[in-house]
């Protein structure tokens, strides 16, 4: 998933959270532009294709843009 994420839309990401669980994973995505609404949109298909994978549940989701 990280590596999809990271060709498909240019981001970085990484596993942030429940490494040591096999079942679970937390993921933070991180980009850098000066248009806010690039930012919203690139996550919202960030998002999509997340919850488009048979295999993965979006249990929470929280964006902090400066």
């Amino acid at each position: 998933m990280k590596d999809r994420l990271r060709s498909r839309f240019n981001v970085s990401v990484a596993e942030t959270g429940h490494q040591d669980v096999w079942t679970r994973a937390q993921l933070s995505v991180a980009l850098v532009t000066t248009d806010g609404r690039l930012a919203e949109s690139l996550l919202s298909k960030v998002d999509r294709l997340i919850e488009g994978e048979t295999r993965a549940v979006i249990l929470s989701s929280k964006r902090d843009l400066y």
